[in-house]
């Protein structure tokens, strides 16, 4: 297993996430979900496990810019397909350190998950 930030590079608190982990010395994939659409299999395990309202970031441009019909989100599927088709939707950044993840960029829960590996 390894180490992936999933976001996008003109993030603010993306480029604050990698230079973190850079200062502490941790090799991670950046994985831009603009240039290479995230596989649906990935998407579903981190609505299994974070769930669409940790996943989704609702107080986003992006997500203001859909139609209230497009934030209709009833099951994982939907949410599946709502981040397929607006990656930016996503809660960034998302970190995956062996199978434990994390939305949002926070030091402490960063921390704790690098410690687990």
């Amino acid at each position: 297993m390894s180490i992936t930030v999933y976001g996008i590079p003109n993030c603010d608190t993306v480029r604050k996430a990698r230079k973190w982990l850079e200062q502490q010395q941790v090799t991670f994939h950046f994985h831009d979900v603009r240039a290479e659409p995230v596989p649906t299999s990935t998407i579903a395990v981190w609505l299994e496990q974070l769930g669409s309202d940790t996943v989704i970031n609702k107080r986003s441009t992006a997500w203001r810019q859909l139609s209230a019909e497009q934030q209709q989100i009833a099951t994982n599927e939907d949410a599946v397909r709502l981040l397929q088709e607006h990656p930016t939707l996503m809660k960034r950044p998302l970190l995956d350190c062996h199978g434990t993840l994390s939305a949002g960029f926070n030091e402490k829960l960063w921390q704790s998950a690098l410690e687990q590996r």
